[in-house]
């Protein structure tokens, strides 16, 4: 990019340092451009550098933690107050006359929107930054290469650390491996018992259907041992791990009469030594819950009362990180887990899903089928905020927190009770009851004009119904009168074709075959036949006649 400066315009060039500001400037020419190839001779050499440029001013920084905060400010775009005041100060007063280089667009923009100086990026900025960086320690009068590389180490590491927001009591790593080994073993412990099930159901199968829990039955299996050994001094024990007298009555009458197979000590032994296992395993599941609930009511108290410990952990764990969990919208957090089934969905053009892993919520599992989805949204409405309210608030708060019992006042659709819709605002102590009324009043309004509509929809449905029979009757009125007006010339042709067959037979007996008839009584046959059938029917009418006077001819000529 080539900028044209007009006489008597200074370039100005800002370098930001880990010991802090500094602010150079170079010899007036007129165009940019063409410093650029002096630049690029001189840069690897600190006589010919200093030729082209000079320091105006320095401003160390205080303390790291200033550093600090001013190297936040610098990455976000923002003009901190030192930086201000070194600019306003060093730089010449008419703001036309004065061009300032940044190594970044964003903070040139801040300069220029906050103190009105134009600004450059790119370019021969971009050399002449490089070669002040290359020597920088040469250029500041006091300031050692060592000394340098120290500050930016030290600033580094604490920016780095700012940067991750490292946390000891919030680090969530530790949530996403506990519920991930907690899921491991769930499945590791159910395949295991599922072995010494069937390892020791050959010597006691009776004990399988007495004894229903994995973790009961691996006690049993290693106190017990063998099923012949089993006394009345044994019921005690017995009861002691069943915690049921009936049941410690009737695993030592089945092991009486039971019909297992003899088994021998050594194997035993190792059915002993796998239970053990097991047991140890389920007992170990049980402290890491307890981690796992410890360490959720560190990091994210309000997300963990609101829909438990284990389900909030899975949506962390799903989501990479709190701070992921809390930067996604709603509808992604409704449908987090069920990332297949969306797309397939989207693919198939079906239907979506309504919930993913806060399914296994119990606000979901107590909600009618109908309701399912709608409470699943709103679930999820309340999950998203518990989520930025953990990870978002300056301090850690335990249980129970400012928000978790407001959110924990979710009521389930369908149970004779509205939802608090408004909890965030509801949780403030300032908010009167005559705001909970109104959003309730709000709420019986839309539910009322729904069901107006749809009795509405229902009443015009049942009208078009109606319509639809009306015609369909009307329909068939009409049609069965245009069938009587289709027979009726039909038996008026049989009746005259009758009466002319009668003729002939009386003419026959009364010896009047060889006269012919006459033709005015044909026409007005004619006449009368043409005047009754529809217009259709004088043809056919017309051709019948002719036909029976060419029959009577011949009749006459025989």
């Amino acid at each position: 990019m080539t900028f044209f400066l007009r006489k008597g315009v200074l370039l100005h060039v800002l370098f930001e340092h880990a010991a802090g500001y500094a602010l150079f400037a170079l010899r007036q020419v007129e165009e940019v451009s063409l410093l650029l190839p002096q630049v690029e001779e001189s840069v690897l050499n600190l006589g010919k550098f200093l030729t082209l440029v000079k320091l105006v001013a320095f401003s160390p920084f205080k303390s790291a933690q200033s550093a600090l905060e001013n190297i936040n400010a610098i990455s976000e775009g923002i003009l901190h107050e030192d930086l201000r005041l070194l600019l306003e100060t060093n730089l010449p007063a008419k703001k036309k006359k004065v061009l300032v280089g940044v190594s970044d667009a964003k903070i040139g923009a801040a300069i220029q929107e906050e103190l009105g100086y134009q600004c450059q990026t790119g370019g021969v900025v971009a050399e002449i930054v490089r070669g002040i960086r290359l020597h920088f320690h040469g250029l500041i009068k006091g300031l050692t290469a060592q000394s340098a590389s120290k500050a930016q180490l030290g600033l580094g590491h604490s920016y780095s650390r700012a940067k991750v927001k490292f946390n000891v009591n919030r680090v969530d790593n530790m949530i996403i491996q506990s519920i991930s080994l907690l899921d491991q073993l769930d499945k590791d412990i159910n395949t295991f018992s599922m072995r010494v099930r069937e390892w020791y159901g050959y010597h006691f199968p009776e004990l399988i259907k007495i004894v229903s829990d994995n973790y009961t039955y691996c006690r049993l299996a290693k106190l017990i041992r063998n099923r012949k050994e089993l006394s009345e001094e044994s019921l005690e024990a017995l009861e002691e791990v069943v915690m049921d007298s009936a049941k410690a009555q009737a695993i030592l009458e089945a092991s009486r009469s039971s019909m297992g197979m003899d088994i021998s000590p050594i194997d035993l032994i190792n059915i002993e030594s796998f239970s053990r296992r097991v047991i140890s395993l389920s007992e170990y599941r049980k402290g890491l819950q307890e981690y796992l609930r410890s360490k959720m009511s560190q990091v994210a108290p309000s997300l963990s009362a609101l829909i438990g410990e284990v389900v909030g952990a899975r949506l962390i764990s799903h989501a990479g990180s709190l701070t992921n969990l809390a930067k996604y919208p709603a509808s992604t957090v409704q449908i987090l887990g069920a990332e297949k089934a969306l797309f397939r969905a989207l693919k198939t053009r079906g239907n979506t899903p309504k919930y993913g892993l806060i399914f296994h919520s119990t606000f979901i599992g107590r909600a009618a089928a109908k309701n399912k989805g709608r409470i699943s949204r709103y679930l999820a409405n309340k999950c998203t905020i518990a989520s930025r309210v953990d990870c978002f608030s300056g301090e850690v708060r335990g249980p129970p927190s400012f928000i978790s019992s407001k959110l924990r006042s979710i009521c389930v659709w369908g149970r004779g009770k509205w939802p608090a819709l408004d909890v965030m605002r509801n949780s403030r102590p300032d908010t009167s009851a005559v705001e909970a009324t109104e959003v309730v009043a709000e709420i019986k309004r839309k539910m009322e004009k729904k069901e107006k509509k749809k009795r509405k929809r229902e009443k015009k449905r049942l009208e078009a119904l109606a319509a639809a029979a009306d015609e369909q009757a009307e329909n068939s009125v009409l049609e069965e009168t245009a069938e009587e007006n289709e027979a009726e010339p039909k038996k008026k042709k049989k009746r005259k074709r009758q009466e002319m067959e009668d003729a002939d037979l009386e003419a026959a007996e009364n010896g009047l075959e060889d006269e012919e008839p006459s033709p005015k009584k044909k026409k007005k046959k004619k006449v009368a036949v043409t005047e009754s059938p529809p217009p259709k029917v004088k043809k056919t009418k017309k051709k019948k006649a002719r036909a029976e006077e060419e029959e009577e001819e011949e009749e006459d000529e025989d």
